[in-house]
């Protein structure tokens, strides 16, 4: 499973890939939730796709970590100021397509006004939705000289505590609140303001210590038995709340909630010391391929769904339970045939993908 191709970790291409798979699924199953009553048959099997694949973003965000936070990197700062600019890039490009995507959806035709007008829309921040990931991913560049820092001279003990410190402020309590708002508990809480803790550093670090440090076998089983039940109270959490509420209640969805995270360290560790992959040369280069163009992936996938939207296809045009993993299935399909073409043009691609 610690088997590399072409410098690359086996596993990280395997785990890459399904995230890869996941988001779209992800995408596909809430995008009728609102279409249909909390008591149907229809929003159960969408909550359960939903519900089981909420790990994608924060795996995303492990897999940058592991390697961007390793010491032995020596990265510089113009490096780190050369990734942010690749980001920022296909930020503003892709957000200009999808403005421009949207323009022609709702009944605007194309022209060089339209493109213009896109453009500067993506430049002044009015993103389709799936882009805000780019703008998280650039504030954990920013930082990441100084958790390389952190890391360069924590031993196993400080990670401990800095993973304690985050689960609790950025984890815990803030999803206790949302379920149970104190105002004494928010006053210390916004008084306290430990920000270095915040936002995704705690999947971001978690990531380079889960590559770093072996774990024990009881360590593991019990990450495994917090990731199920992580699952458990994703899916049967927010089917609850919403029958309560008698429309989507998303506070169990929420990618800084402790069962979410549960899921993703779960799934993180699995791919690490149990899936693996073959030693089959050419499977390892296959997902090696699709981990390639991941980010690209993500970045056109949702074009295809809103293709499928505007042809009236849709995961309510027949059995849900098919019809998401179907549907993903293709977009998957033709969302990596594009980003595998954009890849290959020269200077351009990796801008793009």
């Amino acid at each position: 499973m610690g088997r590399t191709i072409d410098g690359r970790l086996a596993y990280a291409d395997l785990l890459r890939a399904v995230a890869t798979i996941a988001v779209i699924t992800l995408h596909m199953a809430g995008s009728q939730m609102g279409a249909v009553g909390v008591t149907t048959s229809a929003w159960a099997v969408f909550n359960v796709y939903n519900g089981l694949v909420r790990w994608c973003v924060p795996v995303f965000v492990m897999l940058s970590g592991m390697f961007l936070l390793d010491p032995k990197k020596g990265e510089k700062l113009g490096h780190t100021a050369l990734r942010i600019l690749r980001i920022f890039v296909a930020l503003v490009v892709w957000a200009a397509v999808y403005a421009l995507a949207n323009h022609v959806a709702t009944g605007g035709v194309l022209s060089w006004a339209g493109f213009k007008s896109a453009l500067w829309s993506a430049v002044l921040g009015n993103t389709h939705y799936h882009l805000w990931f780019l703008y998280m991913i650039i504030g954990l560049y920013l930082v990441t000289p100084i958790l390389r820092a952190f890391v360069r001279g924590a031993s196993r003990a400080d990670f401990h505590y800095f993973f304690l410190i985050t689960f609790a402020i950025a984890f815990l309590l803030p999803t206790l609140l949302r379920f149970r708002p104190s105002q004494t508990a928010s006053l210390y809480l916004s008084r306290l303001n430990i920000h270095l803790v915040l936002g995704y550093v705690g999947f971001y670090v978690a990531g380079y210590y889960l590559k770093a440090y072996t774990i024990g076998r009881v360590a593991e089983a019990l990450i495994y038995i917090f990731g199920v039940a992580g699952a458990f109270v994703t899916i049967c959490g927010t089917s609850v709340l919403s029958q309560r509420a008698g429309a989507l209640n998303d506070i169990l969805y929420g990618y800084m909630t402790p069962n979410v995270a549960a899921m993703a360290v779960a799934v993180f560790v699995l791919f690490r010391y149990v899936l693996g992959i073959s030693d089959e040369r050419d499977r390892r280069r296959r997902m090696s391929g699709v981990a390639r163009v991941s980010f690209g992936i993500y970045l056109v996938h949702d074009l295809f769904i809103m293709l499928l939207r505007a042809l009236d296809i849709t995961t309510l045009s027949f059995s849900p339970s098919l019809a998401v993993p179907l549907l993903t299935a293709v977009v998957f399909l033709l969302s990596f045939a594009v980003a595998w073409l954009l890849s290959r043009i020269p200077f351009v691609g990796p801008y793009l993908t």
